[in-house]
């Protein structure tokens, strides 16, 4: 690690450490004791009002902890909150019932605990890692003369009584030591800073069993919805396409036979119009076909058959593949298809002229990022098509996140846990 890259790992970490401290400290603290009183006054009748508020701005407290641990320190911490009923009512009755619900949330008393923590153990974390970069500066500015203020005493710096000049430049390198340490070992401390939040803020294993219990429920249901509307699809697009012209084919051919004495000549040209029927409801299933399950998935996979998915698009895509191997076929196909209602929903919605698409697998998990430089605006919400996509992949235990702020770029990234063979 050259000196450029120490001194930015050092004070990325310090900022950090600095921010956590300050926040653990002014934001738990103040939620604790707004949290304590605003419980305590539910006696009263007052707290009815106060407590739906002070508790959710505790879990917006603990949620941005949950965010920070994912993406400074990569530690996953899931959130146990139980939903709310969307027909909560309105007015007193509707607080007292929300109030009740969050209280009887165990998640609630979890963070309650978790606040107390973070406003002692917690804060010291965060403070000891930015104590590892800013105490060494006292050794060097020691070593540097200021010992010469302390001369009649000696001022201690850690184990070294620091007098001299050569005491002075001990301090030097005992601080040398501590930032070394620091820099070997001030990300992990950090990181077990968000791992005692996580034993906190993380669902029981009760929890986690009941919210596996909901989720399957859920993708069940949405499974089978989902099954059911692709057969009414099927059907549609066999009745509505190559049904009809087969049945319009067997009545030319039906008026052939009964002109082919009669009047050759019509004949023929019904023949002509019977034969392009019979074309055109072949193309029709061969897309229906594809629509179900492409051949090209089939047959060499899904990195090929999103290849040749970006042919077809009218802009510029550029496609980069990293499988070695192959996914269950279920799993192939919801990916494909995920990637292919992605794409139509860019080519659509986004007016961009160059799409670019990665595709990996990596500790057992695949994942594929679509990006396009549109105009962005994309989100996931009640009645979207991004909506049921995040539903159906549910099925597979898989997620769907989308980056997309106004303006653009949009990427949207799909995840679903499988191993390759």
């Amino acid at each position: 690690m050259n000196g450029k890259k120490m001194l930015a790992e050092a004070a990325r970490t310090t900022g950090r450490g600095l921010a956590l401290s300050v926040i653990a400290l002014a934001g738990s603290i103040t939620l604790f004791v707004l949290s304590v009183l605003s419980i305590t006054f539910v006696l009263l009748g007052i707290g009815f009002f106060s407590t739906p508020y002070v508790l959710t701005a505790v879990r917006a407290h603990a949620n941005r902890r949950r965010l920070l641990a994912a993406t400074w320190s990569d530690v996953r911490i899931p959130v146990p909150y139980r939903p709310m009923p969307a027909d909560l009512r309105t007015g007193v009755t509707g607080h007292v019932e929300r109030t009740t619900l969050m209280l009887k949330d165990p998640a609630t008393w979890r963070d309650l605990t978790w606040l107390l923590v973070d406003m002692t153990a917690g804060a010291t974390i965060a403070l000891f890692t930015v104590g590892l970069f800013i105490y060494p500066l006292d050794g060097l500015v020691l070593a540097a003369g200021l010992w010469q203020v302390f001369e009649d005493k000696a001022f201690w710096y850690g184990f070294v009584p620091v007098d001299s000049q050569l005491t002075g430049l001990l301090a030097a390198a005992l601080g040398a030591a501590i930032a070394a340490f620091g820099l070997r070992y001030g990300g992990d401390i950090q990181r077990g800073h968000f791992l005692l939040a996580k034993s906190l803020l993380a669902p029981t294993q009760d929890q986690e069993l009941a919210q596996r219990v909901a989720h399957l429920t859920e993708t069940r249901h949405d499974a089978v919805d989902t099954s059911a509307a692709e057969l009414r699809r099927i059907e549609r697009d066999l009745h509505d396409g190559a049904q009809a012209r087969l049945v319009a084919m067997g009545m030319d051919l039906g008026t052939i036979e009964a002109l082919i004495e009669k009047n050759p000549a019509k004949a023929k040209e019904l023949i002509a119009n019977a034969r392009q029927s019979s074309a055109e409801a072949l193309t029709e299933l061969r897309d229906l076909v594809r629509g179900i399950h492409p051949p090209v998935l089939a047959e060499r996979g899904l990195g090929d058959a999103v290849k040749a998915l970006a042919l077809r698009l009218p802009v510029e895509t550029d496609v980069q593949v990293d499988l070695r191997g192959r996914a269950d076929a279920p799993v192939e196909s919801a990916a494909y298809f995920a990637v292919s209602e992605i794409l139509t929903n860019a080519i659509k919605h986004s007016n961009a002229d160059r799409i670019w698409i990665d595709m990996v697998h990596s500790d057992s998990m695949l994942r594929v990022a679509i990006g396009d430089n549109g105009e962005g605006g994309a989100k996931i919400g009640s009645g979207t098509g991004l909506s049921g996509l995040e539903r159906r992949l549910g099925t597979f235990d898989g997620i769907l996140a989308v980056s997309s702020p106004e303006g653009g770029p949009t990427m949207v990234t799909v995840e679903i846990p499988c191993e390759l063979s």
